[in-house]
């Protein structure tokens, strides 16, 4: 989803930069080289760059998109996601707060309902910077 997210809004031009964190090394720089790659093909020139696990690369941010966390497994309860997903967001909302501390935050990591409102409990952003997106299947 992260990826997703991240190549959508250089399509779209809505950034002139994007960083793709991740705590998985070199996946992030990974996938941001896959992206730019693409960039003319897409005709985008937002800058993508990826790194592992510092935030000090996305200081500043005006828009922060939170996907943290693991999918749901099957037969998981939504308790049992919300035990795992919690820790994690509630880590990677205070990081992102710590290096960009006017952001808005964007929330897709499930189960979304939850985890938008840890985030507010966390960082303290009024309600109207902290967004949470989830589709059909979030219902």
């Amino acid at each position: 989803v992260g990826a997703s997210c991240a190549e959508y809004i250089a399509i779209k031009n809505f950034a002139s930069e994007v960083v793709i964190l991740d705590i998985k090394e070199g996946f992030a720089e990974g996938k941001a080289m896959d992206l730019m790659q693409t960039a003319s093909l897409n005709g985008f020139d937002t800058k993508i760059t990826g790194s592992t696990s510092d935030y000090s690369k996305t200081a500043n941010s005006d828009v922060c998109v939170i996907t943290s966390g693991i999918p749901r497994k099957p037969g998981m309860t939504r308790e049992q996601l919300i035990g795992i997903n919690a820790g994690i967001v509630k880590m990677v909302s205070a990081s992102l707060i710590e290096h960009s501390p006017n952001t808005i935050i964007i929330v897709v990591s499930n189960p979304m309902d939850t985890m938008t409102y840890l985030v507010h409990k966390t960082t303290g952003l009024p309600k109207n910077r902290i967004i949470g997106m989830g589709g059909a299947l979030d219902s």
